[in-house]
């Protein structure tokens, strides 16, 4: 009996073997798309900027304490902007972000000055507040399927009503609110950069983490995108477009808090200049570095840009109403790359039958 060999001419041929790609050439490649205009061009916009108002006004605009006004006196503004970009990844509105911010403003200055409370009592009880808000929202627009643009607005015009109340439309002033500790929380400050500009790194390091790198982000992402596809991938997106609205009321009153202490008061209208410039810095966002994507770096990014060029037109006495048409322009802007940067993709999954970045339930999961 005799064993049958191996036939070698029954082996599959052998694919011929691709060149290797060179590293250096792969690194040029993927440093020139992160350096492109496509995904940081709000950065070359901001050296714009910066160029422009040096010229514009070289004595005043280039220097370190420019620097320092940019970083510290939009800290606030950061943190506002960065409340609505957990909504806006779940395609979810979130209007009351500025009464939100009033609210807890008044209610901590109300609490220190009128109830004569401790600084401990009086921000947590104003965060409670705003975290009731963050409920109410979440049942109005989640439970209650009120569209979220017209709920949150109509909930903003309600805390309005409790801000009359509390204040009779007059900022809330006294010793208290200039005296330590309460003042520490936002003009304590090492080389001249105060503490608000940590609380923005680290709200920012907690969106980004939350958002890129767990489950819970790309199950909000998925929502945003298609939020019928994701329910039917097991997706809970009425629970994450509840939280959402909690979060954002939460980091909204939070900023409410801040501004308090940097400015010694509480200010009814503490929230009002805050709304536009939020969003726009978020739609400015979308449009870089995460492509059609709401992310927490770029809209941080976005923030120090508005904030350089609102700086800047300050710096060179330009008219009052610059500061409002520089905004309303960027945000214009934003919104017609944003729009263009979500479209496409669309369009690239109709033609070749593809789905969306996050397709399968191993992924949401």
């Amino acid at each position: 009996m005799t064993s049958t060999p191996t036939r070698a001419a029954e082996l599959p041929p052998s694919a011929p073997e691709r060149p290797a790609l060179s590293v250096p050439g792969a690194w040029g490649r993927r440093a020139a798309a992160a350096l492109s205009f496509r995904n940081i061009g709000a950065v070359y916009v901001w050296l714009v900027i910066v160029v422009l108002f040096s010229v514009w006004a070289p004595d005043t605009f280039p220097t370190s304490t420019t620097v320092k006004q940019v970083l510290n006196g939009n800290a606030v503004a950061g943190l506002v902007a960065l409340s609505v970009v957990p909504p806006l990844a779940a395609r979810v509105f979130d209007l009351s972000i500025a009464y939100t911010m009033s609210l807890t403003s008044v209610l901590t200055a109300h609490f220190l000055v009128s109830a004569e409370l401790g600084p401990g009592s009086a921000i947590a009880l104003a965060m409670t507040a705003a975290l009731l808000v963050g409920i109410i929202n979440g049942v109005v627009v989640v439970v209650l399927r009120v569209d979220s643009f017209i709920a949150t607005l109509a909930t903003g015009a309600l805390i309005q009503s409790v801000i009359t109340m509390v204040t009779d439309d007059s900022s809330i002033t006294g010793v208290r609110l200039l005296a330590e500790p309460f003042a520490s929380i936002a003009q304590l400050d090492a080389g001249g950069i105060t503490l608000p500009v940590l609380y923005l790194l680290l709200a920012a390091l907690a969106i980004w983490f939350l958002l890129e790198h767990t489950a819970t982000g790309r199950r909000l992402y998925a929502t945003g995108f298609n939020a019928d596809a994701a329910r039917l991938q097991g997706v809970r997106t009425d629970r994450l477009r509840f939280l959402t609205l909690v979060a954002s009321a939460l980091l909204s009153g939070f900023a409410g808090v801040v501004f308090a202490s940097s400015v010694g008061s509480g200010s009814p209208t503490a929230g009002t200049p805050y709304l536009l410039s939020a969003y726009a810095a978020a739609f400015v966002g979308a449009t870089q570095l995460r492509a059609g994507r709401f992310n927490a770096w770029g809209t941080v990014l976005a923030v120090l840009l508005l904030g350089t060029g609102i700086t800047g037109l300050g710096l060179a006495t330009s008219a009052q109403w610059a500061a409002s048409l520089f905004t309303g322009s960027v945000l214009i802007v934003a919104l017609v790359l944003t729009g263009g940067r979500i479209a496409l993709p669309a369009v690239l999954r109709r033609r070749t039958g593809t789905g969306p970045d996050i397709t399968t339930s191993e992924e949401v999961r």
